[in-house]
């Protein structure tokens, strides 16, 4: 695991912007196609607000770009709350990615139905059971320590075979769609992205504490052969001991 601390949320967004593009650029060098799975949230959104401008417009080859995201609130694009539409409005909408190589939720479909449409897309791509899935995940978690959507306490923490799982969250009285862990896992590289004062408590358990996924889902995530990367920010980092 590599841990990087930053000095602010700005500082964050910036390097993890500079640590995407070299990565999608130096991958291209290898293979035809670069696969990589998007996060929700205020952090996403200012590194997308970045890669959607010079320098990074320029020096990503976006036309090679294969874009999934790790989950989904069951609602329309349109919706304010959709992971997808954010990065539509943030980035997906000022870059060019052929349609056919982006793969929202259908949240059209019942959410069963999505979960296994999603399920097949990820196989269709990844077929291969010894080589990794996708080339780069990004990842946040939340002040509860969830991420995707493994939140504390739902069965889905502990999912060993399927790849995808759409399940009611009660506490939020929605369904949620989500990638599990098992397909994370054998990603090519995992990073996550923190930043506030209220994620330091969950930072400092999820790195530093016993493993207790129930409580800190964000233990889940542990790539069997890729690489882990953890970009926070100071004020995240601050229960730390680095």
């Amino acid at each position: 695991m590599q841990l990087i601390v930053t000095k602010n949320s700005a500082d964050l967004a910036k390097k993890a912007a500079d640590f995407i593009a070299k990565r999608i650029v130096d991958t291209l060098k290898k293979q035809e196609r670069f696969t990589i799975a998007l996060s929700g949230g205020s952090t996403p959104k200012a590194l997308h607000e970045l890669l959607a401008k010079s320098p990074y417009a320029e020096q990503i080859p976006w036309l090679q770009l294969h874009v999934f995201w790790g989950d989904e609130r069951y609602v329309s694009i349109d919706d304010p709350l959709s992971n997808a539409g954010m990065a539509y409005d943030t980035l997906l909408g000022h870059v060019y990615t052929p349609e056919d190589q982006i793969h929202v939720w259908r949240t059209d479909l019942d959410p069963e139905a999505a979960a296994a449409d999603y399920s097949r897309i990820l196989h269709d791509y990844f077929p291969d059971a010894a080589a990794p899935t996708f080339d780069l995940v990004l990842l946040g978690m939340g002040d509860d320590g969830h991420t995707l959507s493994l939140f504390p306490g739902t069965d889905v923490v502990h999912e060993q075979t399927a790849w995808t799982k759409a399940y009611f969250l009660t506490q939020q009285n929605m369904y949620r769609l989500t990638l599990t862990a098992p397909v994370v896992n054998r990603a090519a590289c995992v990073l996550f992205l923190v930043a506030g004062p209220k994620k330091a408590e969950p930072l400092r358990h999820v790195l530093e504490g016993e493993f207790q996924p129930d409580s800190y889902p964000s233990q889940m995530i542990k790539p069997t052969n890729g690489e882990l990367v953890w970009m926070v920010d100071e004020q995240a980092a601050a229960g730390l001991r680095v």
